[in-house]
C-alpha cells in the first residue's frame, strides 16, 4: 500500500530565524520529515536583510521571487533580483541574498533541491531543514502569510 500524502494547514507552518540575530525568516513547507529528499521553505527577508555567506555542497537552490527586490551574490557573480525572476544557484556555490528595500521585504518559495546532509564517519551535517527548525521560532505574521496563501489582511 502507498503512503498517504502529506497534508499541512496554514496551522502547521511555523516561522524560525536560523539564530536570534538573522535579518531572514525561514518558514519550512516540506522537507526530509516529511520523507522528502528536497525541502521548500518560504523565505521572508527584512528591508536591508540578507543572510550570512552559505554554501550547499550537495545541492542546487532554486528561488522563485514573488514580492520586492535585491540582489543575489554567487561566487563572483552578482544579479539583480526582483517577483518573478527565478534563481538557480549551482551545487556548492558561495551566495547569499540582500533585500535592497529599505521599507519592503523581499519574498521567495526555496527549493533545496537535495537535503538530506552527509553522515559520514568523520562528522554528521544537518540538512538545511533540520537546520532552520533548529533555529528559534519566531511569529509568521499576517502579511507574509498574504503573500504566501493569498489571503485578505483586513
Amino acid at each position: 500500500m502507498a503512503d498517504a500524502p502529506i497534508l499541512k494547514h496554514l496551522s502547521d507552518i511555523k516561522a524560525h530565524r536560523i539564530t536570534p540575530g538573522d535579518t531572514v525568516t525561514m518558514i519550512p513547507l516540506a522537507g526530509p520529515d516529511d520523507g522528502s529528499p528536497a525541502s521548500a521553505f518560504f523565505e521572508i527577508w527584512d528591508p536591508e536583510g540578507t543572510q550570512p555567506d552559505n554554501s550547499h555542497p550537495d545541492s542546487v537552490e532554486i528561488f522563485v521571487f514573488l514580492e520586492g527586490s535585491g540582489e543575489a551574490v554567487s561566487d563572483d557573480h552578482t544579479v539583480a533580483v526582483t517577483a518573478g525572476d527565478v534563481l538557480v544557484l549551482p551545487v556548492g556555490s558561495v551566495h547569499h541574498i540582500r533585500n535592497t528595500s529599505t521599507t519592503e521585504r523581499l519574498y521567495a518559495v526555496t527549493i533545496m533541491a537535495n537535503d538530506r546532509g552527509s553522515q559520514d564517519v568523520a562528522s554528521t551535517v544537518l540538512g538545511f531543514e533540520a537546520l532552520v527548525k533548529g533555529g528559534p521560532q519566531v511569529p509568521f505574521e499576517d502579511e507574509d502569510k498574504a503573500v504566501i496563501y493569498g489571503l485578505s489582511t483586513d
